[in-house]
């Protein structure tokens, strides 16, 4: 139900209102009323800080945007030494909330008439409709501990905005006229989603001989009702807040006025409204026997955003919080120190550690003169064997990271990941629904399993992953949604493990288009070396027997605390460029590089399977800013750009590197039977002749090859284009 029009239209005899039960309450709560509008009138005329004497803060804020007033309850304490007014507002907020926006319309009155006279142009002060907003220092409550002992009281609750409806009108007065006489009521509309209540009769007294009105006779007259703006939102809980197993809450909420239309999905807000409830239109639970149930929902009186995308609020750090920042940022070891934080329970991985210390630091976001926005979030894949902690960096990143979301490939879908059209039960109308990438806004999304994806789903996070946007067009609504959020993508090659003797195309089966995106690709091996597998060993070892101590896990909690709070204040202060010297370096290397790879390209004949385009020259200028956020210096300088580059050779040009011309390097030995075993398929296989590749390699280890070694034949006469290796039916064509 949205409106008086909307099934909302309620029938009572009733008096409207009712303030007590005897006539006593009714003139004690009139003297309660009264004496409260004066001392908001007096609030909002006197209050000073203390810091700023002879400064008016609300009065000044009422002549800038006579709109809204924006008050904090910490003020309203401070200035009322009895607290009957935050009392007042905070258990009874429908009835003195009005009383409020009432005072501040008066004083608005009041103060221009003042000023007007001042400038000698007098003229009438018409109190206009001042909407009164709310903010408090106090910690939100749960979504999850909101229950009928908070009805009709004062809530902070924080979430992410996952759902906007479009505006509607919402009627505060509705004009009634009788059938019969052709009188005409104001009647007063329940604010939030309630309805009116109309009288059953009609209060004229018939004349003699006139017929009297008869039950029932008011028609509504909407074209002489008062409106106001009103839109509703569907707030969900913040992914961290929800309990392992359970589905997260969420709370429908009502704005209207001057809040309406300043949400979108994706943003994480911090709310203050009056809990209440209301009769759904279509409920099933309407019928007989349960009118007594209700939906609840909150009357938003006042919201502010907790995350901005592209910085946090600087308020939220302590002097001595950033003391200690400025002080580690000095140290000559800091980018060490960083890593070694970095999910400290991983054996070895230290290049992998640095680059998701790049990913959560970030590089810098810009805007270009013609208005083209540059990314500054860098988006890593983890490519390799199974048990090589790809998913526990995720597990870390998704702890570390200041807003995160954690998905799995297989079990997340294209409309999951972007945004969803959902069709409304009650009102029947479509609206948007927020995905992982929405939701994750101004941090990072991990996404598991990343192979497992069907390339359909795939496809529809291409324009996230680098305009950072999400575009919509369905089912009549065409909007753009912001993701500026890093993507950190885990995923196994086709075969399960990464095969040495396949080409670069085989072991990363993900699209070019896919594979350009990510800033640094990383081919993650288990390496079977005695020395190495004795070390992880005992590294496990001691992690499993340390794993149930109390202390320790404490420390660290606090230790991941310190490392989010740290990254926090970086990317809220720092926003490094590269200087001079570093820019022409980072531009000499990447032309080197882009002449390597041509000249590869035309050695073996074939493109490399990660191409190297401006996108990789971008992603080395954002690994430099970030290196440089970790320090705290607001230029990025040649060491940076050097550290960049080594970071980005030994991931992305190692991976495109990888399975180009392997047949080269052999010794004699193995070069003869490679020989041997390429006779024996050329007098298994006739011309033209194709067979399954399985069973091939099965009939000639039966006759005392080695496996490996067909294998490397068939790949070198694939690259002589002597056999053609079709990957789909895993056959081999014999060719002319």
């Amino acid at each position: 139900m949205s409106g008086w029009d909307e099934g909302g239209v309620y029938y009572s005899d009733q008096a409207q209102f009712p303030h007590g039960e005897g006539g006593g309450g009714e003139q004690a709560e009139k003297a309660n009323r009264h004496t409260a509008l004066q001392k908001f009138k007096e609030f909002i005329r006197n209050f000073q800080h203390k810091s700023q004497p002879n400064v008016f803060p609300y009065r000044e804020a009422l002549l800038s945007n006579p709109k809204y007033l924006l008050v904090n309850l910490a003020d309203l304490i401070a200035y009322d030494p009895d607290q009957t007014l935050p009392q007042y507002l905070r258990h009874n907020p429908a009835d003195y909330l009005p009383l409020f926006e009432t005072a501040a319309a008066e004083v608005l009155a009041g103060l221009k008439s003042r000023v007007a006279g001042e400038t000698g142009e007098m003229e009438e002060p018409v109190p206009g409709e001042v909407q009164v907003l709310l903010r408090s220092e106090q910690d939100s409550v749960s979504m999850r501990s909101l229950g009928a002992q908070y009805i009709s009281k004062l809530v902070k609750i924080s979430g992410i905005v996952i759902a906007a409806s479009r505006t509607k009108a919402k009627a505060t007065y509705v004009t009634l006229l009788c059938k019969n006489c052709k009188n005409v009521k104001l009647v007063p509309c329940r604010p939030g989603l309630g309805g009116a209540i109309v009288p059953r009769s009609c209060d004229h007294i018939p004349q003699p001989g006139e017929e009297p009105c008869p039950i029932d006779p008011w028609i509504v007259v909407p074209d002489k009702s008062k409106y106001v703006d009103q839109q509703t939102l569907k707030l969900q809980e913040n992914p961290e807040d929800v309990p392992t197993g359970e589905l997260p809450r969420n709370m429908l909420l009502s704005i209207d006025r001057h809040l309406v239309q300043t949400i979108v999905p994706g943003t994480r807000l911090t709310i203050m409204g009056i809990y209440s409830i209301f009769q759904a239109a279509n409920s099933s639970t309407s019928h007989r026997g349960a009118v007594a149930v209700r939906q609840p929902y909150i009357r938003v009186v006042g919201l502010e955003e907790t995350s901005k995308a592209n910085s946090r609020s600087p308020a939220n750090f302590t002097r001595d919080e950033v003391e200690e920042f400025k002080k580690f940022a000095s140290d000559s070891n800091v980018y060490e120190q960083i890593c070694s934080k970095i999910a400290p329970s991983i054996f070895g991985h230290g290049d992998v550690k640095k680059a998701l210390a790049c990913l959560l630091f970030g590089g810098s976001r810009k805007s270009l003169p013609d208005g083209v926005k540059l990314r500054g979030d860098i988006n890593v894949l983890l490519l390799g064997d199974p048990s090589t902690a790809k998913s526990q960096f995720l597990k870390f990143v998704e702890k570390t990271a200041p807003v995160a979301v954690y998905t799995s490939g297989k079990g997340s879908s294209a409309a999951g990941l972007t945004a969803s059209v959902v069709r409304d039960n009650s009102t029947r109308e479509f609206y948007l629904e927020g995905g992982a990438m929405v939701l994750a806004d101004g941090g990072v999304v991990c996404i598991d399993e990343f192979d497992k994806m069907r390339a359909e789903d795939r496809v529809a996070i291409h324009e996230a992953m680098e305009q950072q946007t999400i575009s919509i067009a369905k089912a009549g609504i065409t909007t753009v949604l912001n993701s500026r959020t890093s993507v950190l993508a885990a995923a196994n090659p086709p075969s399960g493990r990464y095969d040495d003797l396949m080409t670069a195309q085989d072991n990363i089966d993900l699209q070019t288009t896919i594979l350009s995106r990510f800033d640094l690709i990383f081919i993650v091996k288990d390496i079977r070396m005695y020395s190495q597998d004795k070390n992880i060993a005992s590294h496990i070892i001691k992690v499993h027997a340390s794993a149930d101590a109390a202390t320790s896990e404490a420390r660290n909690s606090k230790e991941d605390n310190w490392l989010k709070r740290y990254i926090q204040y970086c990317r809220t202060e720092c926003h490094p460029r590269l200087s001079e010297s570093a820019a022409s370096r980072l531009q000499e290397s990447y032309v080197k590089i882009r002449q390597d790879m041509r000249r590869q390209a035309n050695e073996t004949g074939e493109a490399a399977v990660i191409p190297i385009t401006v996108r990789q020259l971008e992603a080395i200028v954002r690994l430099s800013e970030a290196l440089a956020k970790m320090t705290l210096s607001h230029v990025a300088n040649d060491n940076h750009v050097l550290e960049a580059i080594r970071l980005f050779n030994i991931s992305t040009m190692d991976a495109a590197r990888s399975g180009i011309n392997q047949h080269i390097n052999l010794t004699p030995e193995v070069a003869n039977e490679i020989k041997q075993a390429e006779t024996h398929i050329k007098r298994r296989m006739g011309i033209g002749s194709y067979i399954s590749e399985r069973r091939l390699i099965d009939e000639l280890t039966r006759m005392g090859l080695n496996e490996s070694i067909v294998r490397r034949a068939l790949l070198v006469m694939h690259q002589r284009e002597e056999v053609e290796y079709k990957r789909e039916r895993r056959v081999i064509v014999r060719k002319a």
